[in-house]
């Protein structure tokens, strides 16, 4: 049986009918949309990393060769600039830069103006690498979004826009309403218990909507 757009079901609608049909209670909307974005990033980053792998690299060392040729001449930054970039940890850049070291892809160097710290520079040879696998994976994701038309291209980097300022802005959780008579009652103690969880699982729900690093443009 085809949608209202007149496709077939996909395993989306028929993960959604079924939690429909055991728990009509519910409201599923968003279930089959965010079940299919979530699916169209596993597809499209398993095309991705085929692309780094034949030059040698994984998703997280391309991003480091990346951000240090894309800032232009002389493609180089402290290391603790690097890892607030990529959203990683200083311990996760030091294990990535030590690898591509190891390979001749990049080097460490004193800071001229900082004795104690240190700058990561791309060596020739990782400018030359990473200029050939950027080549082609500029090609490759235009390729994955050229199913689409230009206008629908644009209307799906607008919504993902928007969806992403709303979620990585942390908007606050919603005020509960003002009881009646100004301040209200006072809450007992079951009550505030129950505030202070939703509260908590508010917070632990918006951590986990951090973008990893694999999902950063570089």
């Amino acid at each position: 049986m085809a949608d209202r757009h007149g496709t077939p079901p996909d395993f989306a609608d028929i993960a959604v009918a079924h939690w429909e049909r055991e728990r009509p209670d519910l409201d599923f909307t968003a279930m089959g949309t965010l079940a299919r974005f979530a699916r169209l990033h596993i597809a499209g980053s398993r095309r991705v990393e085929q692309v780094f792998a034949a030059y040698g690299l994984d998703r997280g060392e391309f991003d480091v060769l990346a951000s240090l040729r894309r800032t232009g001449a002389p493609h180089e930054m402290p290391p603790s600039q690097l890892a607030e970039i990529l959203l990683i940890t200083r311990a996760g850049m030091t294990k990535r830069v030590d690898r591509l070291e190891a390979r001749g892809l990049v080097s460490r160097r004193a800071d001229p103006e900082d004795r104690r710290s240190l700058r990561i520079g791309l060596t020739p040879e990782g400018f030359a690498l990473v200029d050939a696998a950027v080549t082609e994976h500029a090609a490759n994701e235009n390729r994955l979004l050229g199913l689409l038309t230009e206008d629908e291209a644009r209307a799906f980097d607008a919504t993902l826009r928007k969806l992403l300022a709303a979620v990585e802005g942390n908007p606050p959780l919603p005020e509960e309403p003002e009881q009646p008579g100004g301040q209200g009652e006072p809450r007992g103690r079951g009550e505030r218990d129950h505030s202070r969880a939703k509260g908590r699982q508010g917070r632990i729900f918006r951590s986990r909507e951090r973008p990893t690093t694999s999902e950063r443009p570089t």
